[in-house]
This record gives C-alpha cells, structure tokens and sequence, in this order.
C-alpha cells in the first residue's frame, strides 16, 4: 500500500474520533446490526469540517475538496476495518459494501470554489466539490432510484456466483442505466453478471431546477441596472435524506459535485448535492443621514415624516406632492413584505384612469425590494405541473411568478384583463395564501392522484382602468354616495383586496406639474428635476425601506382599542337586511396590518393611536368606494386634505387629523355601545 495512502486512513480516523464522526458512525452500525437483515449496500453519512480536516493533514483536506469521490474510499477503508476489529456488523462481508457519502460543512470562500452558470467556464467534469445559489424555480415529485445492488456471476461452478464480490453503487452524475447494466461479466470466468434483485436498495431521489438570484433583476418592471448577464437554470439532484429538504420560491446555498447528465441526444449539467442551507433575506440595513435629519425635523408629530416620506416618495417618476395617498399606500405596503408564515399582508388595488402613469409608479416601487416581481402576462401567476423534461416522465411544479415574489410583492397589471377562471383563483388565494396543485397519478406515472399546497408569502398589487370598465359593462344607476362603478371586477375579490384606492388625478385634468414632468422626463429620461431626487436617491428608499419591514412592532392597548370600536361600530353601521354586514371579518386584519405599516413607516416600535387613526382613514377610504359612505362620512382624501408645500401645511395636516380622531370618538360612542376608549384633551 502506497504509504500517503496509508497516512491519510490514519489521519481519516484521528478527525472521526475527534469530531464524534466515529461515536455516530458506531451508532449507524448498531442500528444495522440490529436488525439481523443482510443487506447490499451499507450507507453512512460523514460530515467534514474542511478547516478542521486539514489543520490534521493538509494532504487528506485538498484530497476531500478535490477528490472527493477518492477520498470517500478512504473513509470506505477505515470504516470497514473499524466494522471488522469491532464487530459492529455482524452481516457485512465485504468493503464494497460499504457506501460513504461525504458531506462538506462548508467550502473555502474562494472563487475557484464557487460554481455559476451565469460565469464561464462552466467546469462539470472536475468530479469536486463547488458551492453554488440560487432560487428553486421548479421541483419534480420525488421518485425512487438504485442506490445499490448487488450481482452474480452467472456461472454457477464460480466463486463469485454468491457472496458480495460484485456490488454497483451510485456515483454522483450516473444514470440509473449507468447503476444497473446487463453487459457486466466476472472478472474470474468471463461470464456474464446477473442481478440479484432481493438485494436491490432503493433510495428517494427529487429533482430540482434552480437559477441564479440575479433573475429576480431581470424580472422587475424597471431597473436603473443597465448591465446585462447571462442566467441559465440548473437542474439538482437530492437523494435520500434530502428529498423534500428544500421549497419552491426558497434561496439555498448548496454544496455539491457537477456532472453532466446524458438523456437521449441531450446533455444536461446537474449538480449533485451533499449539502443544503437556506440564505436567509439580509438583515436591518442602515439609514442615510438625510432621513436622519428628517427624521428629526419631523419628531414633533407622529404625522409628520410619514407624510413628508410620502410628498417626496418616487419624485424620479411622479412629482412631489402628486399621488400622496397611492405612494403613502405603497410605502405601507412595502414595509409590511416578509417570509414568515401569517404575515400581516397588505394587497393594493388601485382604480384609476392614467393607467401610464399608475403603472410607472409601480414597477418604480418595485424595484425598492429585493423580490419585486412584475408579472408577464404570457405566463402563470401561481404554481403550475408538467411533465418532467429530464426523461423521468413524472411531474414537476412550476414557480410563478407569486412564488418567486415570495416576501416581496407580485404586481399583476390590470385585473380587468384577466378572465373570470384566473380571478376566482386569485380570490381564493387572497382568502387563504395558499394554493392547491393538482397532479393527476395516471399522467405522470403515479398510482394515486396527489394534490401539493404551496404557501403564497406575497403582496399583490393591481389596478382597475376605469375607463375599460365603463366601455365594457353598462353602469349602474343606484349608486350610493361615494361608491364606485366596479363591476367589471367580482364584488368578492374586490373585498379582498387590503385596500382599494382611487388615485387624485382622472386622465382628463392632469395636474401642471405632472404635465411639465413628464414631458421633461420624454426629452431627457436620466434628468434629476427636482432637489429631493439627489437629496433622497432610489438606492436610500432602498436601505429605508430593508431597514423599516425588520422592525418589531407591537400594538398598544390604546391603539387596539380604538381599532376594535371602529370596527365593531362599522360592523353596526356598514349592515343591509339582506346581506347583513358589508365589512369582512377580514377588515381587522387589515386594520391591524395597516397600523404596524404606519408604525414601521414611521421608525417606532410601539403603535399608537395616531397610527391606528391613519389606519383607520385609510380602510373608511376604501371602504366607501366599495360600499359607499358611512355615518363616520370621511372625505376621499382625508389622509392629505392640503397640499404639502411648507410647515404650516404641515400644521394644518395635524389639526385636521386631530379633528378626525375627536369626529372618530364621536361615532364609536355613538354606534359602539359597551366600548370605552379613554381620549386624551388636546
């Protein structure tokens, strides 16, 4: 025996018995012996700290990192001795047995470790470890596949016609075809091999289509990124225990062998993965000095930055001081976007007839967050099955774009182009933020039908023209005051919606600033037009934006109060003898999401009346357009009365929302009996 060979088993067993590989690996043995069957093939999983490892011998750590498939045999060695001197079990006849899958905790943070399809060259024939990201955008069911088996010599006067002297095992990148052959002969007498299909071992094997994170860039609306890249996605393979380990949507970092994959005429590049880790979604970021200063500026009221933030919000694509309810509402909605399951949504549903400038200022908005998807309407919006393309012929889920916005937003242009199929399944999803993929068993080679439940993490946003919707249904003539012609859209999805916003400006009356900027912008897109542009950069919304939606809000009992009176007296008021209450019961909900947003918004952490109160206005906003006006009767911009030129307007801003919050008391008093809020004298 070669005597490098020889050191690196000795060195091999050293890391085991320092790391508690071997404690686990005589545990894994004990639990084979226990059960008294024989088997093929003898599976055992070893992790490696790379750093560790070659601290020990520098020769045996470059040999796993580039070696791996050689190194497993190391490993195989000195755990068959270690089995033999310990009689751990009792079954195992010989070393080829014995299966050794090596996993990596990590891989050094180099470059020539770093494995993308969107980087050339593309090195798949290297046969050693490479860390690699991206989102998962497809995943197959999962299937079985031959991890090991054993064969015979078919002459039966040979040695080898019984015994363990022949066993197959899969090697990352192999085929099933590759595993199990018919053209085996033995090496002894020439014969040919034969399978011995009561020691076959079937593990789990699902496959997976990842792409790189630099789609979601090509996939928003709008992008000050100009460069261009190449994404290509790339097929993986989880075997065994790490099937079902990872969820469509979801960033991983993986760690494993490239190889290619051959199918017919068509050769894929696939990875085959030891190891999985989710990329969680960058921390609390930091604030430019600049919403600092404002911050201070603004502290004497809690109104005060959230409504400045709003007037200054977007001034690249709309100018300041226009649209302040739709960009307060974005803002909102923006910071209320996480991955953790019953998160506080807040969908957007805008009606308005400047379907250009609407759809500028969203697909703007967009590209603040990291998963800000705009949906293309060649293509699904939620999760869809066909056929795997790999030969397997089961069936694989497709992403969407509502999974790919996961934590973020999908913004799905105008709902009146969708038809009544896909409006029903946008309802329900809203409803449940989930849904259900079919996969019939007869056409993908199942015995049974299964059905798949995706989690839906996302806002939506959408808009109405009103214009469309008044060429294409006759309107009706018993409208109440304040309430909208929407019956283009289903009554129920539109209650759905968190919140449904008429924007200020209709398309026949544009407002002269609006008008100047625009046609500025046409002459001259890269133009800053305004001070704030440079003061407050797309890139500091960003940051401000990456920092508010990590923010931990709680409710005060103040604050809850007085949402739970205004609710139960709309609940009163908002009620017809047929229907009963026209407010959902998922309008607390909103009310809810809407005051943390506002919190957030406004950098605290606890919320107050004053944020329960812009809730509030928000949703009576809304709600009248659906139903029409209440006795509580706010007016359509209640949110900004003025326009927001200086400090007195700003004065004037607080006064006026201070009369709502006085007028808010009044009618919870009045249609909330029972409920007692305590209301402090200004």
């Amino acid at each position: 025996m070669h005597p490098e060979i020889q050191n690196m088993r000795e060195v091999a067993l050293v890391y085991l018995d320092r790391s508690g590989g071997l404690q686990k690996f005589v545990h894994d043995c004990k639990r084979y012996n226990d059960s008294k069957q024989s088997y093929a093939v003898y599976r055992f999983i070893i992790s490696i700290n790379p750093s560790d490892i070659a601290e020990l011998d520098a020769t045996l750590g470059n040999y796993i990192l580039h070696n791996p498939l050689q190194a497993a045999q190391i490993f195989q060695s000195v755990c068959f001795i270690a089995i033999k001197t310990l009689s751990l079990i009792e079954q195992l006849e010989t070393e080829a047995q014995i299966s050794i899958l090596l996993k990596p905790t990590h891989l050094p943070p180099l470059p020539s470790y770093v494995l993308s399809l969107s980087a050339y060259p593309f090195n798949y024939t290297s046969q050693r470890f490479y860390m690699s990201e991206g989102i998962v955008i497809a995943m197959g069911t999962v299937t079985k596949y031959t991890q090991g088996a054993r064969f015979l010599c078919a002459e039966e006067t040979c040695p080898f016609s019984e015994g363990f002297r022949y066993i197959r095992v899969h090697c990352p990148g192999a085929t099933e075809s590759a595993t199990v052959r018919t053209d085996f002969v033995c090496s002894l007498c020439s014969s040919p091999l034969q399978e011995d299909m009561k020691f076959r071992v079937l593990g789990d094997k699902q496959i997976v289509e990842m792409i790189d994170a630099k789609i979601l860039n090509a996939l928003k609306g709008y992008s000050n990124d100009k460069s261009h890249f190449r994404i290509q996605a790339f097929t993986v393979f989880l075997r065994d225990e790490l099937a079902n380990k990872m969820t469509i949507g979801n960033h991983y970092r993986i760690i494993g062998i490239p190889a290619c994959v051959q199918n017919g005429l068509q050769a894929t590049a696939c990875i085959e993965v030891n190891s999985i880790q989710l990329c969680k979604p960058n921390g609390p970021s930091f604030l430019s000095d600049n919403f600092k200063y404002l911050l201070s500026l603004t502290s004497s009221s809690c109104w005060r930055f959230t409504a400045v933030l709003a007037n200054i919000f977007a001034s690249q694509v709309v100018p300041p001081g226009t649209y302040n309810t739709l960009k307060l509402a974005i803002l909102l909605s923006l910071v209320q976007t996480c991955e953790k399951e019953n998160a506080d949504y807040l969908d957007l549903l805008i009606v308005t007839s400047d379907t250009l400038v609407i759809d500028r200022l969203l697909n703007y908005s967009l590209c603040l967050l990291p998963r800000g998807i705009r949906h293309p309407p060649s293509s699904e919006i939620f999760p869809s099955v066909s056929k795997d393309k790999h030969g397997t012929g089961s069936a694989s889920i497709q992403a969407c774009s509502a999974v790919l916005a996961k934590g973020g937003v999908c913004y799905i242009g105008d709902l009146s182009s969708y038809k009544k199929d896909k409006l029903e399944l946008l309802q329900s999803v809203l409803e449940s933020r989930t849904t259900t993929v079919f996969i019939p068993g007869k056409k993908y080679g199942e015995e049974a039908d299964q059905q798949v439940t995706i989690s839906v993490q996302t806002n939506f946003w959408s808009f109405v023209d009103v214009d469309s919707s008044s060429k294409k249904h006759i309107q009706k003539e018993n409208f109440l005051i304040g309430q909208m012609d929407m019956s283009l859209i289903p009554a129920n999805l539109v209650d759905v919606f968190g919140l449904l916003i008429y924007n200020e400006f209709p398309s026949y009356r544009l407002s002269s600033p609006l008008v100047h900027h625009i046609l500025k912008k046409a002459i001259n897109p890269e133009a800053m037009l305004y001070k704030v542009s440079q003061q407050f950069r797309t890139q500091d919304y960003e940051e401000f934006i990456l920092f508010a939606k990590n923010l931990h809000v709680e409710l005060s009992s103040e604050a809850e109060n007085l949402i739970q009176g205004y609710y139960l007296a709309s609940r009163r008021v908002r009620r017809d003898s047929v229907h009963g209450s026209t407010l959902s019961a998922s309008a607390l909900k909103i009310l809810i999401s809407l005051s943390k947003a506002h919190t957030k918004l406004s950098l605290r952490h606890t919320v107050l009346q004053e944020d329960a109160l812009i809730a509030i206005l928000l949703l009576e906003s809304s709600l009248t357009l659906k139903h029409g006006t209440s006795a509580l009767c706010v007016a359509p911009n209640s949110v900004f009365p003025f326009d927001l030129s200086d400090e007195n307007s700003l004065q004037q801003r607080d006064i006026y929302l201070m009369q709502c919050h006085h007028e808010l008391l009044k009618f919870i008093a009045a249609y909330g009996p029972g409920i007692h809020i305590n209301a402090n004298e200004e």
